[in-house]
């Protein structure tokens, strides 16, 4: 009987750059506070938020993402030709199909990498970087371009007190690829379904379809105390355990660069950690706002540009969201 090859690869990988894209208007609470009947003192106290940066009309979160991979395959030293994967996480496509991956690569001069979109919500980052590293070293792919890309402004509802202050539009891009030593340790990963709903929208596309004008069209929403709750403690021993599984302590960390949700939540988690002062935590949603899946990369972005030292040295990121899903992981920070 004839026997099959199998694909084998490097035994180390690890993020070989990074890069980013901001929505170009920068929108403080006080453009916000009307809809909601609110205050910017409650939105900084509530979230930690000054402003949030969304995208002109016209920029969607497609162009985010082309932008965003541009600085790092720049950043790489790769040829574009080296770069055969491409994954997107995204809750913001236009277009339910096709995916954004696909048009994104073609506009990258990536083709014909291998293409596809994952929906993972906030840990869609880390979800794709997961998948990444097993490409590589399955030996399917040579090097993988992984994007957080969205639009969020074109999902929320202005009079919504939820979540819709939260939100802003961006992308960041790293680059998987082999390494000589380990650059991207253990994912832990995983759901919890019973809470699916506490991260919602406030119709699905068939209710809209059938409503005959009178459902609104689908819009972010969120039971926060639920979230909270489950965010500062349940993710709390998610990310103990990964740096169990990556066999190293919260003092060998140079970084912590969580999901900017809330900065209540990032505090509480630096808190949780017991984070010596030497572990820079990433505090991005402050300036930026909420971006989902972009929120991990933007944020990595915004400290290498503020503490370059800090290239090379270890960071545990945690992605958690809509679903509820999550997702962790530690990485030598390119």
């Amino acid at each position: 009987m004839a026997q099959l090859v199998q694909p084998t690869g490097p035994a180390f990988t690890r993020l070989l750059s990074i890069g980013a894209a901001r929505g170009d208007l920068n929108v403080p609470n006080d453009d916000l506070v009307g809809p909601i009947d609110s205050s910017d003192e409650w939105i900084r106290q509530r979230t930690g938020i000054v402003q949030r940066r969304r995208a002109s009309d016209g920029i969607e979160a497609v162009d985010l993402a082309v932008a965003a991979a541009e600085e790092a395959i720049q950043r790489s030293g790769l040829e574009r030709s080296e770069i055969d994967g491409v994954i997107i996480s995204t809750i913001s496509n236009v277009a339910v199909t096709p995916s954004m991956a696909s048009l994104a690569a073609h506009r990258l001069g990536l083709t014909p990498a291998a293409a596809f979109d994952i929906s993972a919500a906030c840990a869609g980052y880390v979800y794709g970087v997961a998948q990444a590293d097993g490409l590589v070293r399955s030996g399917i792919c040579k090097n993988v371009l992984v994007i957080g890309a969205e639009k969020l402004s074109e999902i929320v509802d202005p009079t919504d007190r939820s979540i819709s202050f939260l939100l802003a539009d961006g992308a960041g891009a790293v680059i998987v690829g082999p390494s000589d030593h380990t650059g991207i340790g253990p994912t832990v990963w995983g759901s919890d379904g019973e809470k699916w709903d506490a991260i919602r929208v406030s119709s699905t596309f068939q209710e809209y379809r059938n409503g005959g004008g009178e459902v609104a069209w689908p819009t972010l929403r969120q039971d926060g105390q639920t979230v909270f709750r489950w965010a500062v403690w349940e993710m709390a021993k998610v990310a103990r355990r990964t740096l169990e599984e990556s066999g190293i302590e919260a003092s060998d960390l140079a970084a912590f660069i969580p999901h900017q949700a809330n900065m209540r939540i990032v505090d509480e988690f630096a808190k949780q950690l017991k984070l010596p002062e030497s572990v820079v935590v990433a505090r991005d949603i402050e300036m930026q706002g909420n971006t989902s899946a972009a929120s991990i990369p933007l944020a990595m972005h915004a400290l290498l540009e503020e503490h370059p030292e800090l290239s090379g040295g270890l960071a545990l990121t945690i992605g958690f969201g809509a679903g509820l899903v999550y997702g962790a992981q530690v990485v030598e920070i390119p």
